[in-house]
């Protein structure tokens, strides 16, 4: 039984995301036992951890979302250390510096997009993700990451992380009961259509998705809207004004950011999902999707063949025509999108939250144990 802290400053804004994967993994883990503690900057606006009896929470009340790194450079360790933390994870990438030596460290690291798509990112962002990602992996005792994809690139970037670096792949949330076909008519989804899930920002491609889908036969591009849904992100992609300027403003659905409820419903009668992002360390919504017996057309590179096996068809993201190729295939052969739907429900079964907690506790074992080694190794 141990006492384990959890930067949990992404629950304290709408999830997405890493948000997702840390709200849904305390969810698991904390059914496990232990006693936890969450802190975040701001009072935690996700999850219902109040009624959990072996769960805490200690926030501070920061108004300027520009504080939360000096917080949890100066504060989160100080208040770990006066709680007794035996154990402290970070889900998302960094860790506190000063966490006192007696606690062992885990931080779970998702994707290096800073380095493998940089130009996708805020500079801030990426800036400090390419400072403190590998300062975080050094300092950690043990590292998760969520494919065998993001652990071959973590290891190619810090080679002194082999030895500490182990696999635990996100699992497929429980989604809703999807909603009758006719409930999203008052969306203007009226007929058939292919699904775009993501927030709205340059890495996941929507551009090119979009043109790829200008591009096809009018007849083709007429039968099948293209759904958009996702908020917005950084980098100026506005979805509506490329779609004008493609002239197919008309065959487009955009819903924002969607409910539990209306996402469900979207993967339940979509005909593929369609993710051709430029790189993802795992991809939620290719499994999401998949759990529903939805189809997907993907990316040939980085987690994404790993994630959709057998599931998914492939296409290059950098290369429009590939796209357009993939959007026509999915879209016209009817036999291809049955044998892809046949296999996507077995291909998301690979993942559960509940797979992926009892990984996470064995690591944390590790690391204590490792922690417990090293402290008994300076003291010689």
């Amino acid at each position: 039984m141990y006492r384990i802290g959890v930067d949990a400053r992404l629950l304290s804004e709408a999830v997405t995301g890493i948000g997702r994967y840390t709200q849904e993994m305390l969810d698991a883990l904390v059914g496990y036992g232990h006693n936890w503690t969450l802190y975040s900057h701001r009072p935690i606006v996700v999850g219902d951890w109040r009624r959990r009896d072996n769960v805490r929470i200690r926030t501070a009340n920061l108004p300027w979302r520009g504080l939360r790194m000096a917080w949890a450079q100066s504060a989160l360790p100080w208040w770990a250390a006066q709680d007794g933390v035996e154990l402290f994870w970070a889900p998302t990438h960094r860790l506190p510096r000063y966490l006192p030596d007696r606690i062992a460290r885990v931080v779970t690291v998702h994707d290096l997009v800073w380095k493998h798509a940089g130009q996708t990112m805020r500079p801030l962002s990426r800036w400090l993700d390419a400072k403190l990602m590998p300062e975080a992996v050094r300092l950690a005792d043990r590292v998760i990451a969520v494919s065998e994809h993001t652990a071959r690139d973590l290891l190619a970037e810090v080679p002194e992380a082999e030895g500490k670096v182990r696999v635990a792949p996100l699992g497929a949330s429980a989604l809703l009961e999807p909603q009758p076909r006719d409930t999203l008519h008052a969306l203007g989804i009226d007929g058939p259509f292919f699904l775009f899930v993501g927030t709205l920002e340059p890495r996941k491609n929507l551009r090119r998705l979009l043109e790829a889908y200008a591009t096809l036969p009018d007849n083709v591009r007429n039968s099948v809207r293209m759904v958009i849904a996702g908020g917005k992100g950084w980098g100026g992609v506005d979805a509506l004004s490329i779609a004008a300027q493609l002239n197919i403003k008309d065959r487009i659905r955009i819903v924002g950011h969607a409910s539990d409820a209306l996402l469900s419903t979207l993967y339940a009668h979509a005909m593929f999902l369609a993710m051709p992002s430029l790189y993802e360390g795992f991809g939620l919504p290719l499994v999401e999707a998949m759990s529903m017996g939805t189809p997907v057309l993907t990316s040939n590179c980085a987690s994404m063949p790993e994630v959709a096996g057998d599931a998914g068809l492939l296409v290059d993201p950098s290369d429009v025509n590939s796209i357009s190729n993939g959007l026509l295939a999915m879209i016209m052969d009817h036999s291809l999108r049955q044998r892809l739907s046949e296999k996507a429900r077995a291909t998301a079964a690979r993942y559960s939250w509940g797979k992926a907690a009892k990984a996470t506790l064995k690591i944390f074992d590790e690391a204590v144990q490792a922690r417990k080694e090293k402290l008994h190794a300076s003291c010689r």
